[in-house]
C-alpha cells in the first residue's frame, strides 16, 4: 500500500452530456469528481451535491485495466488523471445508472481513429453527508490557495511594474542624456572641423600666393637664414673712431 505523501489529488467539475435513454429520476447535468492518485492505484469520491458516490480501483484492477489496454501501470493512471482531473473537450463523458444505486462513470477517446470508452463502475457512499463535505473542504483548500496564489501573484506583478516603470523613467533620462552628450559633442567637432578647414584654405591661399611670385616660403625662410654678418669687437671699435 502507497503511503499518503505519495497520492497527487485533483477535483473536476464535470459537465456531463447528457443521454436520452437516460431515466428521469437523474436529471443532473453537473457532477464533482475528486480525484486521488496513487503510483499503482487510484480513488474517486463523485457527488452532485445531493447523493454521493465511491470508486476505488485497487492495484490489482489498475493491473488488469492496463493489461487490457496494453499499457504499463503507470500510463493508465496518468491517462485516468488527465481525463478525469481535467475535461477534456473532445471526450464525451456519461454518469449512467447501472442499478441498485450503482453509478457507472465514463469517458470516450480517440486512438488511432477510432473512439474508445473507458468506464468504472461506482457504488453509493454509506455516508453522503461526509463524502459531499470532503469535496467541499478540498475545494475551499484549493480555492484558498489559488486567492493566496493569485495575492502573491499580483504582488509580485506590481513590484516588477513599479521596478519596469523606474527603469523606463531611468532610460528615458539616459537616453535623453545621450541625445544631449552626441549633440554637444558633434556641434564641438563640427567647430572643430569648420576651424581645420578654414586654415587649410587659409594655408592653400598662402600657398598659392607664393607659387604666382614663384617662390614658396621655405625657399624665404632659407635666404633670410644668418644673413646678418658677424661682427668682432675690432669692428665695433673702428667704427666708434671713425
Amino acid at each position: 500500500m502507497e503511503p499518503e505523501s505519495e497520492a497527487r489529488h485533483s477535483c473536476l467539475k464535470l459537465e456531463l452530456t447528457q443521454d436520452n435513454s437516460e431515466s428521469d429520476s437523474f436529471p443532473k447535468q453537473t457532477i464533482f469528481v475528486m480525484g486521488t492518485w496513487f503510483p499503482s492505484r487510484f480513488s474517486l469520491s463523485i457527488t452532485d451535491g445531493l447523493d454521493s458516490w465511491l470508486c476505488n480501483a485497487s492495484e490489482e484492477d489498475v493491473r488488469e485495466r492496463a493489461s487490457q489496454w496494453d499499457q504499463s501501470v503507470s500510463e493508465y493512471i496518468d491517462f485516468a488523471e488527465k481525463y478525469l482531473g481535467f475535461q477534456q473537450p473532445h471526450s464525451v463523458y456519461r454518469f449512467s445508472d447501472a442499478g441498485n444505486g450503482f453509478r457507472r462513470l465514463s469517458w470516450t477517446f480517440e486512438k488511432e481513429g477510432i473512439t474508445l470508452e473507458w468506464r468504472w463502475r461506482c457504488k453509493p457512499s454509506p455516508d453522503n453527508r461526509k463524502t459531499t463535505a470532503t469535496i467541499l473542504d478540498f475545494l475551499m483548500d484549493a480555492n484558498i490557495r489559488l486567492s493566496e496564489e493569485v495575492v502573491r501573484k499580483t504582488q509580485s506583478f506590481d513590484r516588477l511594474k513599479e521596478e519596469a516603470q523606474k527603469c523606463l523613467v531611468q532610460s528615458e533620462k539616459l537616453s535623453a542624456e545621450k541625445d544631449e552628450f552626441e549633440t554637444e559633442v558633434y556641434a564641438k567637432f563640427v567647430s572643430v572641423l569648420n576651424s581645420k578647414k578654414a586654415k587649410l584654405r587659409e594655408l592653400r591661399d598662402r600657398l598659392s600666393k607664393q607659387e604666382a611670385k614663384g617662390k614658396l616660403p621655405q625657399e624665404e625662410d632659407a635666404s633670410t637664414d644668418g644673413t646678418e654678418p658677424y661682427r668682432t669687437e675690432s669692428d665695433d671699435d673702428m667704427h666708434s673712431e671713425e
